[in-house]
């Protein structure tokens, strides 16, 4: 078993587990109630949970992004009041980064706070979602633009989790770790370039490697900048786009996909604006392709896609922020770029 520790408004472990259940188990021995909100596909696979002494409660809301709603929430907060859950209680957030972001926020809204874990389920999960504290719900007007810094106790990592997983779902999972081998650790990308989703599935040590790498990327930089006032906002490395795409396709593409079609705008545009070498733009179109993430989107959308950037959260007033990166490992932000060169770089990734 590896931890990693992380610090925030708290500190608290990243737990690379051989056994969930039982790391949870051995978590909650002292709750009285505990809340397991899960998504819907995921309730068969967890029924009758037995905790110990601790009266569990379930909640399945939908797939995705569509349970991150005021809707799902409010209906979450009835159920805690008719179960009488107190501020000595506890919520587990089981699943996707969907459902971590949702669970977080709801333990965030209950009584000004509850404590709360996060068992990640996918690749997506465990190295983004779950872990930094970020909770949130979906606006009409964007993604996670509802919420609250709000840090676990724990986050538990099974790698057994990824088992269950499409190869669609497995790569989508992999942009997020594609973003941590570029802003931060060099060796990330060394493991997954020139290989494919089969070959990096089928190697355990290599994923196991992966995701601790990334995880120990968003440790620090969350432990440096818990509310994103600056350094923290590397993380959001092709994330501008990639929110606005994502919202853009209804969420009929996955997080990692939008990020990915992200980066490899980003790619396009630093090497236009002549922030990175042509080896580092192709780099980063190279492994994208090579791990089956999307890096092109519809022309016809770059009208909303600009007006969706303008609500970024990196945004400051009417001015555009991009993080930026001049070498693997060294992130800076790009502050109100010339529009001609955002729509010349994005016509690069257009389809």
């Amino acid at each position: 078993m590896n931890e990693i520790k992380v610090s925030a408004e708290h500190g608290y472990t990243v737990e690379l587990s051989e056994s969930w259940m039982r790391s949870l188990t051995e978590s909650v021995k002292d709750r009285t109630r505990v809340a397991i909100i899960l998504s819907e596909s995921l309730s068969s696979r967890v029924q009758g949970l037995d905790l110990g002494s601790a009266e569990v409660f379930t909640f399945a809301i939908p797939d995705g992004e569509a349970g991150k709603s005021s809707g799902t929430l409010l209906k979450i907060w009835d159920w805690l009041g008719a179960a009488g859950f107190t501020r000595s209680d506890l919520i587990v957030g089981i699943g996707g980064g969907a459902v971590t972001d949702f669970a977080g926020f709801a333990a965030a809204s209950w009584l000004r706070g509850l404590d709360w874990i996060a068992i990640p389920t996918t690749v997506a999960g465990a190295v983004d979602a779950a872990v930094g504290g970020k909770t949130a719900i979906n606006s009409d007007y964007g993604k996670n633009l509802i919420g609250a810094f709000h840090s676990p106790i724990k986050v538990i990592i099974d790698l057994q989790w990824f088992t269950t997983l499409t190869d669609r779902d497995f790569s989508a999972g992999l942009a997020e770790v594609v973003k941590c081998g570029f802003i931060a650790d060099g060796k990330i990308l060394d493991l997954l370039r020139g290989k494919k989703v089969s070959e990096i599935r089928n190697d355990q040590a290599r994923v196991k490697e992966l995701v601790e790498r990334s995880v120990r990327v968003k440790g620090e930089v969350v432990s440096q900048d818990f509310k994103e006032s600056f350094a923290r906002e590397a993380l959001n490395y092709g994330h501008t786009l990639g929110h606005a795409v994502e919202l853009d396709s209804g969420y009929s593409l996955r997080h990692g996909e939008c990020v990915a079609i992200g980066m490899a705008f980003m790619a396009y545009l630093q090497l236009d604006l002549g922030l990175i070498s042509a080896d580092l733009a192709a780099d980063h179109l190279q492994i994208l392709q090579d791990l089956d993430l999307p890096v092109s989107y519809k022309r016809e959308s770059w009208p909303k896609l600009l007006a969706h950037m303008a609500v970024d959260k990196k945004s400051r007033g009417s001015s555009l922020r991009f993080v930026t990166i001049s070498e693997i490992g060294k992130t800076d932000r790009l502050e109100s770029p010339d529009l001609e060169a955002l729509y010349a770089a994005y016509e690069k990734v257009s389809s």
